[in-house]
């Protein structure tokens, strides 16, 4: 049993996205983004990149005591290839042109910490994408989507539908993969209201394949 934590919660990013998925699991949270740049260095894997991501995150949100804080960064690889996010029209196309009926891996780095302790863990999601058209991508890209996403696509994207099928965690590919999330939170005594099947069943009809 867990016992009760009077630790407050923090999610060290702005993306609104992963306020939903907070929401939904039913927790209260503060929000403290943090800007840090995201430049992969010489050398350096997909894995050691993003979990460097996830941990320069957590510091600069810089927890003070009592307070248990979430960070997480979210990359596509395709080919040893990281994806970020497109910054413009031309960039989101070219990107979205690459995942075309392809694998890639989804990964999030993923840091619960507070002032004494971290702990992090690399998510990763298999996404096979559909042969979407051009002018499908067109039309996607008109809407102002790709811009703030890794890879320049949303898995729950309802008129673009991007996806085919999936390995893994749906909820990691939007970048909070929730049931290492609640294992993690565990450890530090935060209890987590909603169980993370149930945010799946809510967002995609099933529930997740992560076993936690």
């Amino acid at each position: 049993m867990n016992r009760k934590s009077s630790n407050r919660l923090v999610l060290a990013s702005g993306s609104p996205r992963r306020r939903e998925l907070l929401r939904l699991l039913g927790l209260s949270f503060t929000t403290r983004p943090v800007d840090i740049p995201e430049n992969r260095e010489d050398g350096e894997t997909p894995d050691e990149f993003v979990a460097r991501m996830a941990l320069r995150k957590s510091r600069a949100a810089a927890p003070t005591p009592g307070e248990v804080v979430i960070a997480a960064d979210t990359i596509v690889v395709l080919e040893d290839d990281v994806l970020g996010k497109p910054d413009t029209e031309y960039e989101a196309l070219e990107m979205l042109r690459r995942l075309r009926g392809q694998a890639h891996q989804v990964e999030t780095g993923l840091t619960v910490s507070t002032d004494t302790m971290t702990v992090v863990e690399i998510a990763t999601t298999t996404v096979w994408m559909r042969d979407y058209s051009d002018e499908e991508l067109r039309a996607y890209i008109a809407r102002g989507q790709p811009f703030d996403k890794a890879g320049g696509y949303a898995i729950q994207d309802e008129i673009f539908r991007p996806v085919a099928h999936y390995q893994g965690c749906p909820m990691n590919v939007m970048g909070l993969p929730l049931c290492r999330l609640t294992a993690h939170l565990r450890i530090f005594g935060v209890s987590v209201p909603v169980a993370p099947k149930e945010v799946c069943r809510i967002w995609f009809g099933e529930e997740c394949e992560d076993p936690l």
